[in-house]
Parts: C-alpha cells; sequence; structure tokens
C-alpha cells in the first residue's frame, strides 16, 4: 500500500510540476554544474523537497545524464518521501543522523565516489527545520564533493501546517522558480566549521525563491 501511495503522489507532484504556468532560475550556470564532470551534494531545506523534482527536470534537460541518489530516513514518513523520489527517478539510500547514520554515510561516500550526484536535506528527517546536521558538510568533506545550495517555490500550494518544517505540496496552475546558489567547497580538517555558511547558503537560495 505504501509503494502504492508513493507511486500515486510521485505522479501527482510530476503533473503539478509540469502545470505551472513558467519555470524560472536563477543561478543557472551554477545549476549547469550538475551536467559536468564531477558528482555533486544538490542540498536544499526539507520543506521544499515536493518542488525539487522540477531541478532535476531541468538539469535533465540541460543535458545531465549522471544518476542521484536521494537519503531518506527509515522511519515510515522517510520511507514514503523516499519512494516517491524514487519513483521519480532517483535512487533511494536510507538511513539519518539518528539512524543508520553511520553506514548510510558511508554508502553515499561510495556512491560519489562512483560518480553520482547525492541529494540531501540537511535538516531532515525530523528537525529542527532550517538547522543542518553534520552529515552534509561531513561528506562533503571526506569526499571533495562540491555542495550546491538550492532553493524552490511554487505561487500557489498547500502547506502541511502539522509537519515540523511546514512543508509545502505544490498545487497546479501556479509559477515555480528554481534556484542554485554558487557551489560551497568543504575542507576536509575543518568540516565542522563549514556549516553555519551551509545554513547561510540555504537560506539564502530559500530567500531567493520568489516566483
Amino acid at each position: 500500500m505504501r509503494a502504492c501511495l508513493a507511486r500515486l503522489l510521485a505522479l501527482y507532484i510530476q503533473a503539478a510540476l509540469r502545470l505551472q504556468f513558467g519555470c524560472r532560475i536563477e543561478g543557472e550556470v551554477h545549476m549547469r554544474a550538475l551536467t559536468g564532470t564531477a558528482p555533486m551534494i544538490a542540498a536544499f531545506w526539507h520543506e521544499t523537497l515536493p518542488t525539487m523534482p522540477a531541478l532535476w527536470r531541468e538539469v535533465r534537460r540541460a543535458g545531465m545524464t549522471r544518476p542521484a541518489a536521494v537519503l531518506a530516513s527509515r522511519h515510515r514518513d522517510g520511507q514514503l518521501i523516499g519512494n516517491i523520489m524514487r519513483a521519480l527517478g532517483l535512487g533511494l539510500v536510507s538511513g539519518s543522523s539518528s539512524k543508520g547514520g553511520a553506514a548510510s554515510l558511508h554508502q553515499l561516500v561510495r556512491l560519489i565516489q562512483s560518480g553520482s550526484h547525492i541529494v540531501i536535506t540537511p535538516d531532515g528527517p525530523r528537525g529542527p527545520a532550517r538547522v543542518p546536521a553534520p552529515g552534509v558538510a561531513a561528506l562533503a568533506g571526506m569526499t571533495g564533493a562540491l555542495i550546491l545550495p538550492c532553493g524552490a517555490a511554487t505561487t500557489r500550494f498547500i502547506t502541511l501546517r502539522k509537519s515540523w518544517d511546514g512543508m509545502r505540496i505544490p498545487l497546479p496552475f501556479g509559477r515555480l522558480v528554481l534556484v542554485c546558489g554558487a557551489p560551497l567547497a568543504v575542507p576536509r580538517d575543518a568540516w565542522r566549521e563549514a556549516l553555519p555558511a551551509i545554513a547561510a547558503a540555504l537560506d539564502d537560495a530559500q530567500a531567493r525563491a520568489k516566483p
């Protein structure tokens, strides 16, 4: 039943994002880095998860052929979201900073080393909202992969007010904007010190996502 629900929600998200009155991209030159020769870590706040498949649609249109995998927590809601992303064409890595953290981090490292992009919400799966967990910085520091800060918004959406992050579900017939900030490099020996800069870059990307 969860698999069927994930598939139905994936179809809805695809339709809602397709039925937008235009898509504006800010930082397209940064977005096109995902079509380059090196794997990257695409990071954005958890609240924007349902809108972010539009970014991968645009990147594929720009010529990206590299595979990508999303990190989703092991609990029920996280697996539902992960299965939605898998139905939309992304790979799935199960884990979080609290459960399966070390194993999932090693799996992400292996994926980057094999050439895959990684998609991650640094404040997931349970918050606090817009506070990055150390994993994203540790992953970038260990692999040398650049972090691409992203943001997204639509003019028509439903806010899940009982969710910890105020997740927004896009509705059809609005306007869409995608934002990609300048990629961030994280020093291997000072990755913890990079967390404030990562949070600021994600806040900035999301603040610029004004349809």
